[in-house]
């Protein structure tokens, strides 16, 4: 089953959704705000991607963050960052056939589902 996780107010996740929905493409939306992840989950993706490239630097939630953890974040503290504050995770993120992609672009996506 391939699961398209992020938020629904994000417009990334809004093209990548309207993508797969205009490609007939099934998929489940999982939203990691509302729905929550695991620890294992995050631990996968940051095995499959890197912390540093899950990392969302631009929104809101980095911004707020206190310069001190913004400073000491690394790969032993990532996770737990990741796995507390969701909306730090850069969007969306794409599992399909036990692989793990992050972000949206089209023809990366019709490589990926060889669509269209």
């Amino acid at each position: 089953m391939t699961v398209l996780y992020g938020i629904p107010n994000c417009d990334t996740v809004r093209k990548a959704r309207n993508w797969l929905d205009a490609q007939g493409i099934a998929h489940r939306f999982h939203d990691f705000r509302a729905d929550g992840l695991t620890a294992a989950r995050v631990a996968a993706w940051v095995d499959a991607l890197g912390w540093d490239a899950l990392l969302n630097r631009r929104g809101t939630t980095w911004r707020q963050l206190e310069t001190s953890i913004r400073a000491a974040i690394d790969a032993a503290t990532a996770p737990a960052l990741l796995l507390a504050q969701p909306t730090l995770i850069r969007r969306p993120v794409l599992e399909h056939e036990g692989a793990v992609y992050l972000g949206f672009d089209a023809e990366r996506y019709r490589h990926i589902f060889r669509a269209g």
